[in-house]
């Protein structure tokens, strides 16, 4: 669940990105995880999911290496962006916390690798 004013807007990074609707100072919490509308889903249900439904759940989720589980946010935190240079970082607590000061507007960006892992292990599921 987002914490701080966010919204939707064309990405230089990759298609839609996810933009401060405020300031943001340096060490607050931008993301947790809320069990109300962001989920986890097991490998094993992903395969029961019919073809076109995993691709279409492919784009909004990541493996949390952590937990052994894809993670599907249910709001707009779906479309953080990867930066290898990110301005948020994930951590294994379940909360994203801004980890430079961040301006209104500024696209915010985590780094996919150091918690999701790797974009190719999505293919494990087909």
């Amino acid at each position: 669940m987002l914490i701080v004013k966010t919204r939707l807007g064309l990405s230089k990074i990759h298609g839609i990105g996810l933009f401060a609707d405020q300031n943001i100072p340096k060490g607050t919490m931008v993301w947790k995880f809320d069990s109300l509308i962001d989920i986890y889903i097991p490998k094993s249900n992903l395969k029961k999911i019919p073809l076109s439904s995993q691709e279409q759940l492919l784009r909004y989720i990541f493996l949390d290496k952590i937990r052994k589980k894809y993670l599907l946010c249910g709001d707009d935190a779906r479309f953080f962006n990867h930066s290898d240079k990110p301005n948020c970082d994930d951590g294994i607590d379940n909360i994203t916390i801004a980890i430079r000061n961040i301006k209104k507007g500024e696209e915010l960006t985590v780094n996919y690798k150091v918690f999701y892992g790797d974009i190719k292990e999505h293919e494990e599921i087909k």
